[in-house]
């Protein structure tokens, strides 16, 4: 088993969690209860990662954040590196690959709010914020779980733009896919085995937890809205 690079997926999917999911928030919220001509729009480009190639996603994100483009020398005038073949670069690509896991559930559970909830919570004085916090975010959340472990558990098997981005370094860009994609073309059948069924097996307990956590609270906030 390679811990070293368990744990640098374990510490990747948390990172992407902590940073994407506050800002996807913004945007499904805004997606949810905003209408405007460019909406449609915005909703496709936000869902490209979905149907795109990675090794085409990993491509663009190489070339934007290379040392050959303006960003990716600015990043690195900020940063003081390179983002590609680091693990900061890495972060930035799993941002983005998974956008649509993090949106489209989120903005999926602020849709199934009825508009006379917040109607409501408008009528008793309430500003937005507060309706955000103490009754859009409460009846949101299977949603928001929903999110957090597709995010999660696709950041675990993400291959293709994480070999474009990062490479294979250990302890800096090589992840457990990574890893078991290395033991293959080296013929340690045994070793990959073994990591793909651990992956496995974890995948499914985290899947039946999300599930478990969503119904649970879906109970909860239809409960609250009797």
């Amino acid at each position: 088993m390679d811990w070293v690079a368990l744990g640098l997926s374990l510490k990747l999917g948390a990172m992407t969690i902590v940073v994407l999911i506050p800002l996807a928030l913004l945007a499904a919220r805004w997606l949810a209860y905003r209408q405007c001509m460019g909406k449609p729009v915005i909703e496709a480009l936000l869902a490209v990662p979905l149907v795109l190639p990675p090794t085409v996603v990993g491509y663009y994100l190489l070339v934007g954040l290379g040392s050959q483009s303006w960003l990716g020398q600015w990043l690195a005038q900020w940063t003081g590196h390179l983002l590609v073949f680091h693990f900061s670069g890495l972060l930035i690509a799993s941002i983005i690959v998974n956008i649509p896991f993090a949106v489209q559930p989120i903005q999926r559970g602020f849709e199934s709010i009825p508009q006379e909830v917040r109607d409501a919570a408008a009528c008793c004085g309430m500003s937005s914020l507060r309706t955000l916090l103490t009754v859009e975010l409460p009846l949101a959340w299977p949603g928001i779980v929903t999110a957090m472990v597709l995010t999660f558990a696709h950041t675990l098997g993400e291959f293709g733009v994480v070999l474009m981005v990062g490479g294979s370094l250990p302890g800096e860009t090589k992840t457990i896919a990574i890893s078991i994609y290395d033991r293959v073309q080296a013929l340690d059948f045994e070793a990959a085995g073994n990591m793909s069924l651990m992956l496995l097996v974890f995948s499914i307990i985290v899947l039946a937890l999300a599930n478990s956590l969503s119904r649970r609270f879906g109970r909860r906030g239809n409960y609250h809205d009797i």
